[in-house]
Formats: C-alpha cells, sequence, structure tokens
C-alpha cells in the first residue's frame, strides 16, 4: 500500500464526526424556527376566524334595526363561525375569555342607522418565544354594516 492511499484512508476516517457535530449544533436553533413557524401559524388561523366572525355577526345584526344592538344573536353567529378553535367548542355565551361579542347600533359614515359588532378573542396557552409571544394573544377585530 502506498503511502497516498494510507493518508486519504486516514482522512476519511476522522472527517466523519463533522456532521454528527453541526447537527448537535443546528438542532435547538431548528426546533426553536419550527415552533414559532407553528404558533405563527395557530396565531393567524385565530387572527382569520376572529375576522370571519365578526363579519358574519354583524351581517346578521344588521338585516333589521331591532336586532342591531342584539348581542346574543351576534354571539350565536360568532360561535358558529368559530367552532374549530379548540377553546371555543363548549361555550355558550360570549361575555367573558376567550370570546366576547358586543353588538351595537351606530350611526354609519353617511348618517344611516348601522350595526357594529365587535369580536375578541383569546387564543389557548400556546409555547411562549421569549420577548416575542408571551404564548396567548389577545385579537380584537369589528366590523360595521349599515341596516337594511
Amino acid at each position: 500500500m502506498s503511502k497516498l492511499t494510507s493518508i486519504s484512508c486516514s482522512s476519511k476516517r476522522r472527517s466523519g464526526g463533522h456532521a454528527a457535530v453541526e447537527v448537535s449544533l443546528l438542532a435547538p436553533w431548528i426546533l426553536f424556527l419550527f415552533i414559532g413557524v407553528l404558533d405563527l401559524g395557530f396565531y393567524s388561523y385565530a387572527l382569520i376566524c376572529t375576522q370571519s366572525a365578526a363579519r358574519v355577526a354583524v351581517v346578521f345584526t344588521s338585516v333589521r334595526s331591532a336586532s342591531a344592538a342584539d348581542s346574543a344573536a351576534a354571539c350565536q353567529s360568532a360561535l358558529g363561525e368559530m367552532s374549530m378553535m379548540s377553546n371555543v367548542r363548549s361555550l355558550s355565551t360570549c361575555n367573558s375569555y376567550p370570546l366576547i361579542v358586543t353588538a351595537t347600533a351606530v350611526t354609519g359614515i353617511d348618517g344611516a342607522p348601522a350595526s357594529e359588532v365587535a369580536v375578541t378573542y383569546q387564543t389557548d396557552q400556546l409555547i411562549p418565544i421569549p420577548g416575542l409571544l408571551a404564548g396567548r394573544l389577545t385579537v380584537t377585530r369589528r366590523a360595521q354594516m349599515r341596516v337594511q
């Protein structure tokens, strides 16, 4: 066996541990990134559901002027829209966290009577991201529609 062949074989044996060291150094960062993306997805879904619940509730309350300030009807509409959220499934009222829905009869921008619905939702306790999110997000969305 020549000296050149023995040098190349020994250098191959010595470089085998570099990949294991690199993976062990990067694994916590990759896990942290994965958890952050997962939390961001849950928060984004909560924002979308809250906005959709406000829209559905204001459409329901703006049908006639008598129902413009009907928070109970707005609550039932919002509960139907947010039924996929895990901490809302068992709710029957909307006057405390995690879901608060209020409907108000207001005067719209054009001076006509309108209905305004505010939906406030507090997410489940997720994995906190230090310095960024405390693990729980509270979202409020408002929608306004002219009474027909």
